[in-house]
């Protein structure tokens, strides 16, 4: 919609929570990052069990472990909201959480070294761990141009203080989700750069397959891009190691083979993602964002309608 036609209350809306947002950052800012996160968390594990999140957060894990104690059940609901605050808490100091910071451990960097060296684009895949943008400041920080995709804010004054915010910690290119963004990857593949995407979200159309023995669909796009261009796809993962303290992986790079069946090829290359996926989010549970409706609307109506 052009800024000309938008109602003058919705633009006043807007604009108030464009203020709080500058308020909220110029408050976190002045504070101590390790309080500031721990502040985060705090009041997440207090607020997030109050709204309707929590209800799907719970069901995302009965899907995944349907067998769980609901002690551990209700352990994990907990420790989710307390990651989750702590990465809303520390977004306007992400320059402060950067590996140069000294709060970013990194495992086998050497990949993200010899990647650089190469000069040669990858598709950089990784999900809704702990805090996701410390997967952007490495790969920046190892010198590779790369372009984030990233999901546009609904306020678009609130929208560009947080490009600024990533901004701060050398994040330069974004490419939109959807017909644009798609454009965008591909232009940026074709120049030399590497494009880095969340892809553990439901993307209805998507391709089906497994994930957590049940069925989802899944975001090809880092397949094709991959299968397109002959290159590899570089999973990364994050995570929290205590407080505002972090450990990124560069995990062994997924090759999609070509085979001359474009179909299978794109498949083999979502399972394997998805597998990827699985494996970090059952190494630590605690830190994925359960509260994304993962699984078909469809799991979660049957959930609620049995009381869950």
């Amino acid at each position: 919609m052009a800024k000309s036609r938008i109602p003058w209350v919705q633009d006043l809306i807007w604009r108030l929570e464009a203020a709080g947002f500058d308020l909220f950052t110029a408050v976190i800012r002045a504070a101590p990052v390790d309080a500031v996160s721990a502040f985060g968390g705090w009041l997440f594990r207090m607020l997030g069990p109050l709204t309707s999140a929590h209800r799907t957060a719970r069901r995302s894990l009965r899907l995944a472990f349907p067998d769980m104690a609901d002690a551990e059940r209700r352990r994990l609901l907990d420790a989710q909201w307390d990651n989750f605050g702590r990465y809303i808490a520390e977004f306007p100091v992400l320059d402060r959480l950067t590996p140069a910071s000294g709060r970013v451990e990194m495992v086998h960097a050497e990949r993200l070294e010899e990647i650089a060296r190469a000069g040669r684009p990858v598709v950089f895949i990784s999900g809704h761990f702990s805090n996701l943008e410390v997967m952007s400041a490495a790969i920046l920080h190892a010198g590779i141009p790369c372009d984030i995709t990233y999901r546009a804010a609904n306020n678009p004054y609130v929208d560009e203080r947080m490009r600024r915010s990533r901004f701060r910690y050398g994040v330069r290119m974004f490419a939109p989700k959807g017909a644009d963004g798609a454009r965008d990857l591909l232009e940026a593949l074709s120049a030399g750069r590497s494009v880095a995407m969340m892809n553990d979200q439901k993307y209805d159309g998507g391709v089906e397959g497994v994930f957590f023995g049940r069925t989802v669909h899944t975001l090809p796009a880092a397949a094709r891009l991959a299968l397109r261009f002959g290159t590899v796809i570089q999973p990364l993962s994050i995570q929290r190691t205590a407080g505002a303290r972090f450990r990124l992986v560069a995990h062994e790079p997924i090759t999609v083979t070509d085979t001359g069946d474009r179909t299978a090829d794109i498949k083999a290359g979502v399972d394997a993602i998805n597998a990827f996926i699985e494996a970090r989010v059952r190494e630590r549970p605690g830190e994925w964002w359960w509260l994304h409706r993962r699984w078909p609307a469809k799991d979660y109506a049957d959930l609620a309608a049995r009381g869950f």
